[in-house]
C-alpha cells in the first residue's frame, strides 16, 4: 500500500532526470527508484548495459539490487518501485523475486512490457506474488525521452 508520503509524478519527474543521464553512456534511457513507505530512497539505478557490457544491467535491477544493500535484505515487502518505462519480464521477474507490492511506471512498451502492455507478470494470478501496478504516470515526458532517444540514433 502506497503511502501518502509517495507523491507518483514527483519521483517519476526524479526518475527521467536521472533516466537522461544514460545517455551519457549511449544506453537507452531509463531511471528507476526504489522508495520505502515513508518515501525515502532506498536505491537508484539508470540502465548501464552499454556502460558495463551487461545484458542485466536495466534501471530496476540495478535498483533493487542497491535498495537490498541499503536494507540489508532482499525481501522490500514495503518498498515501491517507480521506473520510467514499463518493466520488461527479466525485471518483473526480479521485481517478484525482490517481494515489491508497487510498481509506478511512465511510459508503456508495446513490446516488451510485462505490466499490462504485452503481458501482465506483475498481476499473473497463477504466480505467488502479485503486484499493485500504477502505469501511464508521467507518461507523455517519459516517452518524449526514449522516442527522441532513438530517432537520433536513426
Amino acid at each position: 500500500m502506497l503511502s501518502a508520503a509517495i507523491d507518483h509524478a514527483e519521483w517519476m519527474r526524479e526518475a527521467v532526470a536521472d533516466a537522461r543521464r544514460a545517455l551519457d553512456t549511449g544506453d537507452v534511457p531509463v531511471a528507476a527508484i526504489v522508495l520505502d513507505d515513508a518515501g525515502r530512497v532506498l536505491g537508484a539505478g539508470r540502465n548501464e548495459r552499454e556502460a558495463r557490457q551487461d545484458p542485466t544491467a536495466h534501471a530496476e535491477v540495478l535498483a533493487l539490487r542497491r535498495a537490498a544493500e541499503t536494507t540489508g535484505d532482499w525481501h522490500l515487502s514495503g518498498a515501491t518501485l517507480v521506473v520510467t518505462l514499463e518493466p520488461c519480464v527479466m525485471c518483473a521477474g526480479a521485481i517478484l523475486s525482490a517481494r515489491v507490492p508497487t510498481v509506478v511506471f511512465g511510459a508503456w512498451d508495446d513490446k516488451a512490457g510485462a505490466a499490462g502492455s504485452v503481458y501482465d507478470v506483475l498481476r499473473d494470478r497463477r504466480l505467488n506474488h502479485r503486484v499493485e501496478v500504477y502505469g501511464g504516470v508521467e507518461q507523455h515526458a517519459c516517452a518524449t525521452l526514449l522516442e527522441q532517444f532513438f530517432a537520433d540514433r536513426r
